[in-house]
Order: C-alpha cells, then sequence, then structure tokens
C-alpha cells in the first residue's frame, strides 16, 4: 500500500504471485492470498484468476490510519461569530498521580471486559442485520424489555417496556424529561443541595429552580407544602433512596407525604436512582415509583453507574404520553442510541452477567469503603465526623467548625488529591461545612494515602 500511495507502484504494474512473494516474505502462500484478498476488498489491487494480481486502475488516496508526516494545525485565533449567552463547561485536567475521590465512580478495572466484548460482538456479528438496522429513539426493544423486568423485580415497579425510554446516561435522561414537560417560568423545587448539572437541565428548558431544605430526615416536605401554596409548582426533583449529596434516605412519612402533595398539585416528582444498586447493609427501599397509583412520578436511572460513566446508558421510567414526548424528543436530538451496545447490555441482564458483576461488587466496595472510614478516622478523627454510609460509592463528612473546607480542597489539589468541598452542592453556592469523598475507584492502599494527602494539606493552614 506503501508503494502504490507514493507512486512507486502505478496502476496496472503486476504484484508477484502469491508462492513467489510468499517465499521472499518467509510466510505461507495461504497467508499472501488472503492479503491480496483484503488488498482487493478495499481497492488497492485487482486480481484475476490465472492471470495474477495488478495495482488496482484507481487506488484509495487515503492510507489506512492517515499520514504519518501530518500535523495538527494550529487552532484559529478567533471566532467569527458570537455565542449566547450561557454557561461555558470547565475543562479540569489533574496530574498522573492525582487521586480523584471527588465523586463515587465504579472502578474500570473491575469492569467484566470480556463478558462486554463478547455481548458486543454477538450483537454486532450475529445480530447484524437486526441491530444495525433498527431504528428506535425509544431504544432497543430488547433493552426496554430487560429493563422492565428489573424494574420489576428488583424494585418492585410496575414496569413495562412501552413505559421505558432508553438514553445515553442519566443526564440526558433528565435533560429530555426537563425539555419535555417544562415551560419557560415554569417552577421546579430542587434539593438545597445536589447537582448542579441537574439544576442547570432544568435552567436550560426555562424553568425557575427553588431550594427546598434538608435535614436527617431527607427534602423537608413541609417547606414544599410551603412552597406550592405560594407557587404553581411544575416538578419537584428529588433523590429519595440516597439524597445526592448527603446520603440520607427520606422518612417513610414525608415519602407518603410528597406523593400525596404531588397528587393534590398535580405537579410531577422527578425521582433520581443513581446508585441503589449497592447496599452493604440493611434491607433495600423500594423507590418512589413502586408506591404510584396516580402516576405522578418520573423514574429515572442509570447502567452507567455499575460498569463504567463512559458506558453510557440510562433510562426513563413514565406515563405513556411521556414516553412519547420524550421519544421524539429523542429523535430530534440524536435520533436514537447505540442499538448494538443496548442489544449487548440487554444479554449481559438477561443471563445474570451484570448481576454477577454486582454481587462481586458489594464485596469490592464494601472493603474499600471500610478502608477509607478507617483511615479518615486514624488520620482526621478530630477534623472530620460522619456516618459509615450503608451503601453507595461515596460518604459524606461534617468538617469541624474553624476548617476552611475550600481552602482545605485546594490546598488538597497540591498534594495530589480531590475532593468536593460541601460548597460545590449549595444550590445558593455559600459555604457548607463538610465534604463528599468517594471510595469506590482505589484500592485500599491509594485509599489510606487519600486520608495521609489530606491530613498533610490540612495541616499547612494550621
Amino acid at each position: 500500500m506503501h508503494e502504490i500511495h507514493r507512486n512507486r507502484m502505478r496502476p496496472g504494474d503486476p504484484l508477484p504471485g502469491y508462492r513467489v512473494l510468499g517465499v521472499r516474505l518467509g510466510v505461507s502462500r495461504n497467508t499472501v492470498m488472503a492479503a491480496y484478498h483484503e488488498l482487493q476488498a478495499e481497492g488497492w489491487v485487482v486480481s484475476t484468476p490465472g492471470e495474477g494480481s495488478v495495482v488496482a486502475p484507481h487506488p484509495p488516496s487515503r492510507m489506512p490510519g492517515g499520514s504519518d508526516k501530518s500535523e495538527a494545525p494550529e487552532a484559529a485565533a478567533a471566532m467569527g461569530f458570537d455565542l449566547s449567552p450561557g454557561i461555558d463547561a470547565e475543562v479540569r485536567k489533574g496530574s498522573p498521580s492525582l487521586l480523584k475521590v471527588a465523586s463515587g465512580l465504579p472502578d474500570p478495572r473491575l469492569l467484566p471486559g470480556a463478558e462486554l466484548a463478547r455481548a458486543y460482538r454477538r450483537a454486532l456479528v450475529l445480530n447484524r442485520q437486526q441491530n444495525l438496522e433498527l431504528e428506535d429513539p425509544q431504544g432497543h426493544p430488547m433493552l426496554r424489555d430487560s429493563l422492565a423486568r428489573m424494574l420489576r423485580d428488583a424494585r418492585g415497579i410496575k414496569a413495562s417496556p412501552e413505559n421505558i425510554l432508553v438514553t445515553r446516561g442519566s443526564q440526558m435522561a433528565l435533560f429530555l424529561v426537563a425539555q419535555a414537560l417544562l415551560a419557560p417560568g415554569d417552577v421546579v423545587a430542587v434539593e438545597a443541595l445536589g447537582q448542579p448539572d441537574t439544576w442547570e437541565a432544568f435552567a436550560r428548558a426555562g424553568a425557575r429552580c427553588l431550594p427546598v431544605p434538608l435535614d436527617e430526615e431527607g427534602l423537608r416536605v413541609g417547606a414544599l407544602d410551603q412552597l406550592a401554596q405560594s407557587e404553581r409548582l411544575r416538578a419537584a426533583f428529588v433523590t429519595p433512596l440516597r439524597q445526592y449529596p448527603t446520603l440520607v434516605q427520606l422518612s417513610p412519612e414525608r415519602r407518603t407525604r410528597l406523593m400525596a402533595l404531588a397528587e393534590t398539585h398535580r405537579f410531577a416528582v422527578i425521582e433520581n436512582d443513581q446508585d441503589s444498586e449497592f447496599l452493604f447493609e440493611g434491607r433495600p427501599r423500594a423507590p418512589l415509583a413502586a408506591e404510584d397509583p396516580a402516576g405522578v412520578v418520573i423514574h429515572v436511572g442509570t447502567l452507567s453507574k455499575i460498569f463504567s460513566p463512559n458506558l453510557r446508558l440510562g433510562y426513563v421510567h413514565g406515563p405513556a404520553p411521556l414516553i412519547a414526548r420524550l421519544r421524539a424528543l429523542r429523535q430530534a436530538l440524536d435520533r436514537q442510541g447505540d442499538m448494538v451496545l443496548e442489544r449487548a447490555f440487554a444479554e449481559l441482564l438477561d443471563d445474570g452477567a451484570i448481576h454477577r458483576h454486582l454481587n462481586r461488587m458489594q464485596q469490592t466496595y464494601r472493603t474499600r469503603r471500610d478502608a477509607l472510614c478507617r483511615a479518615l478516622q486514624r488520620s482526621l478523627g478530630e477534623d472530620l465526623s460522619f456516618r459509615v454510609p450503608e451503601g453507595g460509592l461515596a460518604l459524606w463528612a461534617k468538617v469541624r467548625e474553624g476548617v476552611d473546607v475550600d481552602r482545605w480542597a485546594a490546598r488538597a489539589l497540591e498534594h495530589g488529591v480531590a475532593f468536593q468541598p460541601g460548597r460545590r452542592f449549595a444550590f445558593d453556592g455559600g459555604p457548607v461545612q463538610h465534604l463528599r469523598l468517594g471510595f469506590s475507584n482505589y484500592p485500599e492502599s491509594d485509599l489510606e494515602e487519600v486520608a495521609l494527602r489530606m491530613r498533610a494539606a490540612l495541616a499547612e493552614d494550621r
């Protein structure tokens, strides 16, 4: 190919025979024959039985993989058009030695890559026509069927494939829900501590987000009731199973009162279920969608927390009219998802591979949780207090009064560890005397190092 690409061999030039080239290169005749067949399939040569092979009349103009001499062009110095006002994403970089415990993420080193690769290959090769020609903005039918069974069996939700839409992660799900549900000026009640990306999704739909305070029983539904008396609520966003970021559970009494409020005032309850699969102690609690005879709950979930955040798969479960609108919006946004990946995940759900992986990760992540808690108690016992989380992939710790949490986080970065100060989750942007630490994506030795680096960073300000 290189000789043809450099015009050292011209169209019509003869090529050596299979046996001759095989002897010259020290390979078998069949190996040369297979190589010639591949070159012919790519358009480089033309082979005629009994006459041999010659350079094709019009060989490709580009080499596979591009030219090794090409250089990246310099970035344009200026932009020749204007952007409307908005929020630009911050690009964060860190050194390879940086221990990133800012959020609870699955450990990609524990990904069952062989099982995923086999399932993906079967979806791509054995069912090629079915999966590559399928066009369904709602998601692969087999994955929706598998998700419906999972939601019925593991969550207690009366789910059907028709009431599920598959997305590229839960953030896309929330964005689509916001676009389908909200109009400019609509009011959405949100937890006073939460994820800014979620608030941004609602704001992009033109909604006004109003914060509702939290306490040890989760969202203060009494405050939500007062808000509903003064504002026409369109929706309330909640994380009832494990509040993000504080990890508290919404109490049974408040769950009941929240559902009654939603039914009375006819607002949607957007329930985000991020990592309830990981439960180390206690009994699992049902999501709000499992106790929803009035049809007010929109349940958002993710499969990315099980394997890797880079394997983007999320879903929405809700009433049929909502799903129909989400389907239309999804088609306008990116037409459909990755049908091959969705088919592969359906197989992994159906044959139990995902559940076996979860069982293994329960043990691993529990051990890592305990290791980080012990390390923090040894190194920072006078500066941090926390409850050992019964599940999830992170912990929420209260910082001793007098410690500047934001300054500590900045110092910690200099020492090679990244955690999130409580202010990052505050709707009003005010200081919060807490921090969040993930424990799932590092082995025990690294988690010991996290505590030591945090202690060294804090000592600089004493």
